[in-house]
């Protein structure tokens, strides 16, 4: 579909939305969960170093409505339980590696259900673009009440990064807004190398304005993920350009649920699209065996890499003014 045919749709489509749903209060600080000096106290525990205050950064955690019984198209923002696990896992082992880059900004939203993917056609398009219309009026609140002409960086994982890729191309690509991208960070879904007009897939890891994306496999892939991302737009996330293997010494270190650090834990290659990595070397080791695939660990695998590597691209933009 081409772009504009693109964006007329998806405009349609959110117009109908808005239309059919209530907006969420994003002037109520309970609906994000990050907003800058209200960071909850196991968040601020994982921040490494001082926090840039020159840059912001918009993170959208990934599905966690997964349970197959659960018959819901989109969880209610009200769920409780829900809101906690959003806090303990993605914001805790995802959204703080880019805390040290900028003040960081996590609207609660009403994501869909994993089976919107595999369900486009029966309810789950619906359902991702209900789910990024929330997004959607968060980050046109954030805009309008916090940015004040700050750089930004934009980060997600899995349909957060779907989210993401949404808002490149409605507030970004090719727009005046794009002249405040730092940069995106878009793990955890294929995207095409020209998936946007003008914002390119960054290859140096100083690089700003564009995106970067990748999604984390063993090295014998799983045919039931692999074609998802097979010959996508993908980077190194060690290196942060388009090197083919990276030693286990240049790995910083991955962000395991102990909330400790392992660093050079494994080797990282670049194939085809497809970023796979040897077994991590670490003392829970064995766990690694049981597990499919590392699409959960996208970006706590490379936790102390994106860390450093949002810093840069922030300290680099700033060298811009």
């Amino acid at each position: 579909m081409k772009y504009s045919v693109y964006l007329l749709f998806l405009f349609i489509c959110l117009n109908a939305l808005s239309q059919q749903s209530s907006k969420v209060d994003y002037s109520d600080l309970s609906n994000w969960a990050l907003f800058p000096d209200n960071y909850p106290a196991s968040f601020t525990k994982m921040v490494k170093g001082e926090i840039l205050d020159s840059i912001d950064v918009f993170y959208v955690y990934p599905t966690l409505l997964l349970d197959k019984e659960n018959t819901r198209w989109n969880i209610d923002l009200d769920d409780t339980a829900f809101r906690e696990k959003v806090l303990n896992f993605p914001v805790k082992f995802q959204a703080s590696a880019w805390a040290s880059a900028g003040k960081l900004y996590a609207p609660f939203y009403r994501q869909a259900h994993i089976r919107a993917y595999s369900n486009l056609e029966n309810g789950g398009r619906d359902s991702l673009l209900f789910a990024y219309n929330d997004v959607r009026t968060a980050f046109i609140y954030y805009l309008e009440h916090f940015n004040k002409g700050r750089g930004i960086i934009l980060a997600g994982h899995s349909q957060g990064s779907t989210h993401v890729s949404l808002l490149l191309k409605e507030f970004f690509d090719g727009k005046a807004l794009q002249s405040q991208l730092v940069a995106a960070y878009i793990p955890g879904i294929g995207f095409e190398r020209n998936e946007f007009q003008s914002i390119p897939l960054m290859i140096r890891k100083d690089q700003t304005g564009g995106f970067v994306s990748w999604n984390t496999h063993k090295r014998k892939f799983d045919s039931r993920t692999v074609r998802w991302h097979f010959g996508k737009a993908a980077i190194n996330p060690v290196t942060w350009d388009t090197t083919s293997f990276a030693n286990r010494r240049f790995h910083q270190g991955f962000l395991f649920s102990n909330e400790k650090l392992y660093v050079k834990s494994f080797n990282t290659n670049l194939e085809n699209g497809i970023v796979w990595i040897s077994t991590p070397r670490f003392p829970y080791r064995y766990l690694a065996f049981t597990m499919d695939n590392y699409h959960a660990g996208d970006i706590n695998l490379f936790w102390e890499d994106i860390r450093q590597n949002a810093i840069l691209r922030s300290r680099s933009y700033n060298g811009k003014d």
